[in-house]
């Protein structure tokens, strides 16, 4: 009996293609570049099942095309790249990997918001430039960590993670979320505030918020003249809900004190983005999820939603 076929769209861990190559014909991507729209259009009419990165869109075009598709794995948390809707309505799985890169992205968020906070890639730009010549009392100063103030906005598996780092850094914790997390407030100590009491009081704000209808620019003009001017803001969310022009305005007439930037509304963000011209600005490319283990084990939980969805079996993580 002929196999299914399985398009996945980069170059992932051996381990993961092993699990597909039992229950399916594999083809990778090879090319390290996302993969042309014509070219996984193409694809996605022989796929049984796409492994997906954020990279790709799946829309009603696809689905139209795909009539043997039966599920779509993406290989990360968030599924903004997915048209769930038209998904269902074609019958067709929708799978995300949550859990497994909740230590990795919360490490990531705690790293952007001391790097930004205490000015470490500034300074390591200034040392390098020949800048450091002499001991000075004002030298590269920069926001206390311990003590401060934290405001996170998304109190998900990610930011109870941060949550958890915070307290170990003696911080009072404030957070924002639809429902309430009596657990969190438990073992760390966070506290529900509103979300405009919360911009107020925090000298860090960190993002977490999936990227949704509502949460589209959920950080505008507005919300940043709510903060203190020595305050940092973090997003390790999506890009799309922060207006990046609000967010350099306020940067640069020093509304806030600095920012740490792991997402952008475009990606690869242009180098002519003007937040990439600010010294306050700490910018990286995406990297919430990257080490060596989380992303074997993102792999590997895409995988196997495919072969349990082959196998007739459900889904271990439908969306």
């Amino acid at each position: 009996m002929t196999k299914p076929m399985v398009y996945v769209t980069r170059q992932v861990a051996d381990e993961a293609i092993a699990m597909l190559e039992a229950v399916a014909d594999v083809e990778v991507w090879a090319e390290d570049r996302p993969i042309p729209r014509e070219v996984f259009l193409q694809k996605a009419e022989e796929a049984s099942a796409l492994l997906t990165m954020l990279t790709e869109r799946i829309d009603e075009e696809l689905l139209m095309r795909a009539k043997r598709l039966r599920i779509v794995a993406n290989m990360a948390v968030g599924y903004d790249n997915i048209d769930v809707a038209a998904a269902k309505r074609h019958g067709v799985i929708v799978t995300n990997t949550p859990d497994v890169l909740t230590e990795a992205t919360a490490d990531l968020a705690f790293a952007l918001l001391m790097a930004a906070g205490r000015r470490l890639v500034e300074a390591n730009r200034f040392l390098l430039a020949g800048g450091w010549t002499s001991w000075n009392p004002h030298l590269m100063v920069g926001q206390n960590i311990c003590g401060a103030t934290l405001g996170i906005v998304g109190m998900g598996r990610i930011g109870q993670a941060v949550a958890r780092r915070a307290a170990g850094f003696g911080m009072r914790i404030l957070y924002y979320n639809r429902s309430r997390r009596p657990e969190a407030e438990r073992t760390t100590g966070a506290q529900y505030a509103p979300f405009d009491e919360l911009l107020r009081e925090s000298d860090y704000v960190v993002l977490l918020t999936p990227l949704t209808a509502e949460t589209r620019h959920l950080m505008g003009e507005r919300e940043f003249s709510l903060m203190k001017p020595t305050a940092v803001f973090v997003n390790v969310s999506r890009g799309g809900t922060v207006d990046e022009a609000a967010l350099y305005r306020a940067l640069v007439d020093k509304r806030i004190w600095a920012a740490g930037l792991d997402v952008f509304q475009q990606e690869p963000v242009p180098l002519d983005n003007p937040l990439l011209s600010l010294p306050n600005v700490v910018a990286l490319p995406h990297i919430g999820s990257a080490t060596h283990q989380t992303r074997l084990e993102m792999a590997r939980l895409a995988a196997a939603n495919i072969a349990a969805v082959l196998s007739g079996k459900e889904p271990v993580t439908p969306v």
